[in-house]
């Protein structure tokens, strides 16, 4: 025969070794039990809180039990109260969990796992708070930084921006060029018969038109347009490169 007695009184024992100040008989008329045998609290604290500040934990749970006459082999007359930060809804939602597990774990003394059972869902669900106020605070300091848009780059923008670049550099390099540079520069551009009528021949050397015998015919002379355009060019250099 079972000496659930005993065995009741062996789980306070070790449930005091274990949990210490956190471990507390009550009264019965405190306990929200509708028992009169001897009633415990113990107060929890979710895992985060007590690794760091468990003097002063954002939430805390009183987990309430009585052993029933059978224990553990009937589940113990449970109560779940808020000491600090929990809302009703919550500890609802616990005192529901809490009463399915002892029904699961019968048989054995279940007191201990039910705590562990109640830190651990303590630590997942304020731990998601924290987790959900962080995600805001960020969210509100993402809104709080201004990200320049630029345009976007594509083939024909980028092609675009090339031929308005190369004409502000051809500009550039017309405003630091000199105007008889410029001259110069056009000059090229004449036909060798243009140029050879101007009258510049005489001043590249060439020879005059010659007259003729007593008939006064004209005597053809040979003009070579490509020499004239090179010494031509070299003359634009040698005047850019002195004027600069």
């Amino acid at each position: 025969m079972t000496d659930y007695k005993q065995e009741q009184d062996m789980e306070i024992e070790a449930l005091e070794a274990i949990l210490m100040d956190d471990f507390n008989e009550i009264h019965s008329s405190e306990s929200g039990l509708n028992t009169s045998n001897r009633c415990f609290q113990i107060i929890l604290s979710p895992q985060d809180d007590e690794a760091d500040d468990s003097t002063n934990p954002s939430v805390q749970l009183g987990l309430i039990f009585s052993h029933t006459e059978n224990y553990p082999d009937e589940p113990p007359l449970l109560n779940v109260r808020s000491v600090k930060g929990i809302q009703p809804a919550d500890i609802k939602v616990l005192k529901a969990k809490l009463e399915q597990e002892a029904t699961e774990n019968l048989g054995m003394a279940m007191v201990y796992t039910l705590v562990t059972s109640a830190k651990e869902w303590l630590s997942e669900r304020f731990s998601q708070d924290n987790g959900d106020e962080n995600a805001d605070e960020d969210g509100d300091a993402k809104d709080e930084i201004i990200i320049p848009h630029g345009e976007p780059v594509t083939v024909e923008t980028f092609l675009a921006w090339r031929e308005r670049f190369e004409a502000e550099l051809a500009l550039e390099r017309a405003k630091i060029m000199p105007d008889s540079a410029l001259a110069v520069q056009k000059e090229k551009k004449l036909t060798g018969r243009t140029w050879f009528e101007s009258g510049r021949a005489s001043s590249k050397g060439s020879a005059p038109v010659a007259e003729g015998g007593s008939d006064g015919d004209e005597e053809d002379i040979d003009f070579d347009e490509d020499d004239d355009f090179e010494d031509d060019e070299e003359d634009m250099l040698e005047h850019y490169l002195a004027v600069k």
